[in-house]
């Protein structure tokens, strides 16, 4: 919900480059509450979803959102990474085999969030700057 709140706030500012970058992590982020869903319907768990708080709607900076980003999937990272150890302490190989790509796309997107935090930090807020990171964002 998170990266959708992003996505429009980056979409009410025409930085479609940015938008785009947010509305993919907020589908990819939706696929991963699939898997993990149908993961524990499969181990014969039952799924409990609670009220999610709102989503923050208000930034100072476009280096303010990427950082906040960059550390909600640093805490994922670790979250995933406990995960993995708690399995292999349990001998758990059915569950390390479904969390090793969803930890190794989790490392890569922390990677990647933390590579566009370092040119918005050296962009500086300045819009010519931001406008090549958007343009460069919007081809991938």
């Amino acid at each position: 919900v998170q990266y959708f709140s992003i996505y429009l706030w980056f979409q009410e500012r025409d930085l479609d480059g940015f938008a785009s970058y947010f509305l993919n992590e907020s589908q990819g982020e939706m696929e991963h509450a699939y898997k993990f869903a149908n993961y524990l319907i499969a181990r014969g768990q039952n799924v409990k979803l609670k009220e999610l708080p709102a989503p923050i709607q208000s930034w100072d900076s476009i280096e303010d959102i990427i950082a906040y980003s960059f550390n909600m999937e640093a805490d994922l990272t670790s979250s995933l990474q406990q995960l993995y150890s708690i399995s292999e302490r349990l001998s758990d190989t059915r569950s390390n085999v479904f969390l090793d790509p969803i930890v190794d796309a989790q490392t890569k997107s922390e990677d990647d969030f933390a590579h566009l935090l370092g040119k918005v930090k050296f962009a500086q807020n300045q819009p010519s700057a931001i406008l090549l990171i958007d343009s460069e964002l919007k081809k991938k």
